[in-house]
């Protein structure tokens, strides 16, 4: 069971998964997708909100739950879906058929011994909530948040995987010596799905809640998973932090272009971007832009700008929508999985075994 949970978490923090596009889009396909691109950030005829002090009114509880990804699968070669293929292809997704089918007939969710998961699987679908559709963004289904390049992929280059593993190097691998030599999700540490960035993605999982708080000076927004909660001052007069100083979920400067704002954030710590979906080298960037697009949806766009990993800046849309609320996210898998983890290495060695021979999780 313990190896199945981290399984589930190592899946989580693969970098980014670059394929050639099996289909590319069609120079009609590129033409209408960014015709949506183009379109308004806010609702024709919509009102944007205020609050007291003035500022447009982001505050609420949101979700990006989707099984809309970050990247277009192959088996799409266009941005948009119309009404009935975003019908035909969310009831073929995988992860819808998993939520129907997964425990029919399984009546007996409190199973201890793993017999009620299929194999090599931390959770059975009881315990997920992907989401229930693909990303409407604007009005439109979306195979992909990704918008440019046009193959909906991340541009990243043979030196970008070079420099990738290097910044991987001397970080925690898994070892079993002390906790600090486990992974920061497993530590619950900060999140392992990329809810905080860089990029605020969706996991396809779950805990794909979160709340935005305005001030006159700073926004805050607590994500649900593993209550991470990022800090944004306001004032583009105000200055980075040196870059020594590198905290998790970087460090973001944020103010207001008419109804938009407008987040700039820089210094990812790089153990929070080696765990993550999108890496950034010290001297990345990227741009996230929040706008009301009507009662119903936040428009997030996001923009990653880093020449020493990517072969030019690359840009994505996703929809922010009501969400019920955020509940507590206690990680108790790496409060309770450590000490197993720890103990099971030490009588790994003490049979004679190396602790780092992974079978001790068996």
């Amino acid at each position: 069971m313990l190896a199945s949970i981290l399984g589930a978490s190592a899946a989580h923090a693969q970098g980014p998964q670059t394929p050639a596009p099996a289909n590319p889009p069609s120079a009609e396909a590129i033409a209408a997708a960014q015709a949506e691109i183009a379109k308004p950030r806010t609702e024709p005829g919509y009102k944007t909100p205020r609050l007291a002090f003035g500022q447009p009114d982001l505050q609420g509880m949101w979700t990006n739950a989707s099984i809309t990804a970050l990247t277009r699968p192959s088996e799409f070669n266009k941005l948009v879906l119309t009404d009935d293929e975003a019908h035909h292809a969310t009831e073929t997704n995988p992860l819808t058929v998993r939520q129907r089918t997964d425990d029919a007939g399984n009546n007996n969710l409190t199973k201890s011994d793993g017999k009620d998961l299929n194999s090599g699987r931390g959770y059975n679908a009881f315990w997920i909530s992907p989401g229930d559709g693909y990303g409407n963004v604007k009005g439109t289904f979306r195979t992909s948040w990704i918008v440019d390049p046009p193959s909906g992929q991340i541009p990243i280059t043979a030196n970008g995987r070079k420099l990738q593993a290097e910044m991987a190097k001397g970080l925690p691998r898994g070892g079993f010596n002390n906790p600090e030599e486990r992974g920061l999700g497993e530590r619950c540490v900060i999140s392992f799905a990329g809810h905080a960035g860089p990029i605020m993605n969706n996991s396809r999982y779950y805990n794909d809640n979160f709340q935005i708080v305005q001030s006159p000076d700073a926004v805050m927004i607590l994500l649900e998973m593993n209550h991470d909660a990022r800090i944004i001052p306001l004032g583009k007069d105000r200055k980075h932090l040196p870059a020594v100083m590198a905290p998790y979920m970087g460090d973001s400067i944020g103010w207001w272009e008419g109804d938009t704002l407008v987040v700039e954030t820089v210094h990812f710590n790089n153990a929070q971007v080696a765990m993550g979906r999108v890496p950034l080298s010290k001297d990345g960037k990227l741009i996230e832009r929040f706008t009301r697009y009507n009662d119903k949806q936040v428009l997030y766009e996001f923009e990653v700008n880093d020449p020493a990993i990517y072969s030019q800046v690359w840009k994505g849309e996703m929809s922010f929508n009501p969400s019920q609320g955020i509940y507590e996210y206690a990680c108790h898998e790496g409060n309770y999985a450590m000490h197993g983890i720890l103990s099971g290495a030490r009588v790994a060695e003490a049979e004679g075994r190396d602790a780092g021979d992974g079978k001790q999780g068996e």
